[in-house]
């Protein structure tokens, strides 16, 4: 499987000029950097996870993870920022939910690898 097509890869060996074929693959690599950033701190990635289950409240995260409100807080306003979770008010309550299928998928893959049965049986 090529992820990089060929094409780009002869552009690329023949000089400095960006296609735009390549411009687009530097920005869409830029977005991925920055997801892959966002993934890279435990917390938010525990946050991913459970949420990845569904919405809850700052509350039931602060709760679950036994973390104080102003670190669960500061951790889902990243994730938010990042635009990996949206969020719904209800009063007081504020909950937080994935923000699309893409990050499902990612977390998905993430916990099968890590978490999953196949990960502790071959350990």
């Amino acid at each position: 499987m090529s992820i990089v097509s060929r094409r780009l890869e002869d552009e690329l060996r023949e000089g400095p000029e960006i296609s735009p074929e390549l411009d687009r693959l530097m920005r869409n690599a830029r977005k991925a950097s920055d997801f892959l950033k966002a993934l890279s701190h435990e917390n938010r990635l525990l946050l991913l996870c459970l949420l990845a289950e569904g919405e809850r409240s700052v509350t039931e995260l602060e709760n679950i993870l036994s973390l104080r409100q102003p670190t669960v807080s500061q951790q889902l306003a990243r994730l938010r920022l990042d635009d990996l979770v949206t969020t719904r008010r209800d009063g007081k309550t504020i909950y937080y939910s994935l923000a699309n299928d893409d990050v499902r998928r990612v977390i998905s893959v993430i916990y099968d690898m890590y978490c999953g049965t196949s990960a502790s049986d071959a350990k």
